[in-house]
């Protein structure tokens, strides 16, 4: 059963995906909306040259190797190219009040990928997602079997799909979470084990405080107070719920979902903050728990990768020319700080990267005149970690409950890298590259949870690695196993979907 993916249709849960090339797909999204595409370019398969750019700057684009002749570039790429080198560098901070993706620029990937998914304007967050979420919670008990739950879960998603559909062929993505799915009994898993927690080391003398960084629609917020309220009414009195949300139209939604509640329904101890995680300002001095349910999988990586003699690192860049297409180009690592903290970081951890382990294969490589004189590519969590430090200097009572996918499947090339695609027609697109037209795709990523708890170990706990034994990694089922109502989400089969699905996915809990 594919679980690992984050959308749905209704052939894709029946385990069939209709598979369309990253190139058809720009076609398609181009011949709808006249949007400028990337350009796929054969110097991503090709070996990378090197050139020296002014500043110094040594930078690596792609060469053809023994093939040259075939792929000479024309006059034009050779301008192109020249004019590349006078492009200035921005951020995703730097062009958030654009109002379409701008042209003859550069930047670190993890500023395009950021700028992709969160620019104000035009990012996927901003119009594109729809998180499902049905009106009614499934009776699990009263399905036959898995497969009764998977068929009526196909048929809201072909209404759901039908609505967004008659809007815009290029229609927004709909996806979902275990929290709606499960709703409310996997939100009530948590609650359960906040509360133990909290009931353990600080009750009652002092207050529960949450913290929850995008909350979506706003159910796992309801489903935890729900949950207090009617089981635990005391701890509910002294409870302080606030969500730290980046999109303003899901911090809106967030608060209708209370509005529509009858009175006695609402929960005044809720606080919405529309506001990115990576802005945050605030100093929390008191305990907390800081929540993190499916977001750091969109978390904006860089991309890295080695020279195949020296092994020293180079960092990705993406140019964007007039025409608004992109090229890949590398530079060495150690004008950004934060891919220079990453690295070190991840070095103090034991951490090696596979790449690096590959000594024979890169050994041949370095034989062959046809060989690239770079290794595979390799996405590294720069935002995560920075998310880490933020953590750590403005959260320093926190405790962490993280939660994402593991592994994913059908993503591009490269060591940890996404999952790239859109919905065209009713029909999922996965695309070979994440260079895509910004706001159309989502880009999301594994995570390593291994190398994240000792991470987490070295920033927020200050010791080496494995010396926490309070930071522990579970897998989704084992949380839902020691935490969950099993019964309630058991069909009559006896299977239970919320234990069978979402496999490639895992927590941390501090």
């Amino acid at each position: 059963m594919q679980t690992a993916q984050r959308y749905f249709t209704a052939l894709s849960l029946a385990n069939k995906r209709t598979w369309i090339g990253a190139n058809f797909a720009g076609l398609l999204l181009r011949q709808q909306r006249g949007l400028t595409g990337t350009r796929w370019l054969a110097s991503q398969r090709l070996s990378p040259k090197r050139r020296t750019l002014p500043a110094t700057t040594e930078t690596i684009e792609a060469e053809a190797g023994l093939f040259s002749i075939f792929f000479s570039p024309t006059l034009e790429q050779q301008a192109e190219a020249r004019a590349r080198q006078h492009y200035p560098r921005v951020t995703a901070k730097d062009i958030a009040t654009t109002q379409r993706p701008p042209t003859k620029t550069k930047m670190l990937v993890r500023d395009f990928i950021d700028n992709s998914l969160y620019n104000p304007n035009y990012g996927y967050f901003s119009k594109q997602a729809v998180i499902f979420s049905p009106e009614t919670d499934f009776s699990f008990t009263e399905m036959k079997d898995h497969l009764d739950f998977m068929n009526i879960l196909a048929r809201m998603y072909k209404d759901i799909e039908g609505d967004v559909d008659e809007v815009d062929e290029v229609a927004r993505q709909v996806w979902h979470t275990p929290t709606e799915l499960f709703k409310p009994w996997y939100g009530y898993a948590i609650a359960k084990y906040l509360v133990s927690e909290y009931k353990l080391n600080h009750f009652p003398h002092n207050d529960l405080v949450i913290y929850e960084m995008g909350a979506g629609n706003g159910t796992l917020m309801l489903n935890i107070l729900d949950y207090i309220q009617t089981y635990e009414p005391l701890v509910y009195e002294r409870t302080h719920y606030n969500i730290i949300e980046i999109s303003g139209k899901l911090a809106e939604r967030q608060s209708e979902r209370q509005d529509v509640r009858d009175v006695e329904d609402h929960h005044q101890c809720v606080k919405i903050i529309n506001k990115s995680i990576f802005d945050w300002d605030l100093y929390v001095p008191e305990h907390c728990f800081f929540l993190g349910m499916e977001v750091i999988d969109n978390f904006a990586h860089d991309l890295i990768r080695h020279d195949l003699h020296t092994l020293e690192p180079y960092q990705g860049i993406v140019s964007t020319d007039a025409s608004g297409d992109y090229t890949e180009v590398y530079e060495p690592v150690g004008q950004d700080s934060l891919i220079a903290r990453y690295l070190e970081a991840r070095k103090a951890a034991g951490y090696r990267s596979p790449v690096l382990s590959r000594r024979l294969w890169h050994a041949l490589l370095r034989q062959s005149p046809l060989a690239p004189n770079l290794t595979a590519p390799e996405f590294i969590p720069t935002k995560l970690f920075l998310w880490l430090e933020i953590l750590k200097t403005h959260f320093p009572q926190h405790q962490l409950v993280l939660s994402d996918f593991s592994s994913l499947p059908d993503a591009v090339e490269g060591i940890d890298a996404p999952v790239v695609q859109t919905r065209y027609k009713g029909t999922m697109v996965p695309c070979s590259t994440y260079m895509v037209q910004p706001g159309w795709f989502d880009i999301f990523f594994p995570t390593n949870f291994e190398l994240l708890r000792d991470l987490y170990v070295q920033v927020c706990r200050g010791s080496g690695t494995g010396n926490d034994r309070d930071v522990r990694v579970l897998t989704h089922r084992e949380f839902c196993e020691r935490y969950g109502d099993i019964e309630r989400t058991t069909t009559q089969s006896g299977e239970n979907p919320m234990l069978m699905y979402y496999e490639n996915m895992k927590m941390i809990l501090t």
